[in-house]
């Protein structure tokens, strides 16, 4: 049985979510961008060394994503600060970064936009519901 397919779902999936949860944190309480952008580089570097010197199929394949997630990771933290800009993401107001984001940019919030009653209805859409049941 071959089980490679399987192996790079898995990796794929885990690698991603990793690399997801490791942004949002990461560029919340970095001072800088740069620095965890290259150790992300870096990081990425020696796993895909790994995976070209490895002499496991399967290793290889698992490395070989996790290290292109890894390069994609270390891209994110810029565009991650750009959504926290525009207020798509949450400023940190005790990170020194966010702070001038905040003073800066008036997009710019604290609150969780992810962090929301999906069920929640607008007071105007209350409203019309209001008077329909009254008709």
């Amino acid at each position: 049985m071959n089980f490679i397919g399987i192996i790079a779902a898995l990796s794929t999936f885990l690698s991603v979510w990793f690399g997801h949860v490791a942004v949002r944190k990461i560029e919340s309480i970095s001072p800088t961008i740069w620095l965890p952008s290259m150790a992300f580089t870096a990081l990425a570097f020696l796993v895909a060394f790994f995976s070209l010197s490895t002499a496991s199929r399967a290793l290889s394949v698992a490395a070989g994503i996790f290290a292109i997630t890894l390069l994609i990771d270390a891209l994110e933290l810029g565009r991650q600060q750009n959504r926290v800009r525009k207020g798509h993401a949450p400023a940190n107001p005790n990170n020194p970064r966010h702070a001038r984001i905040l003073k800066e940019y008036q997009t710019a919030a604290t609150h969780d936009p992810l962090k929301r009653d999906p069920i929640l209805q607008s007071s105007a859409t209350e409203d019309a519901n209001h008077l329909l049941s009254n008709l």
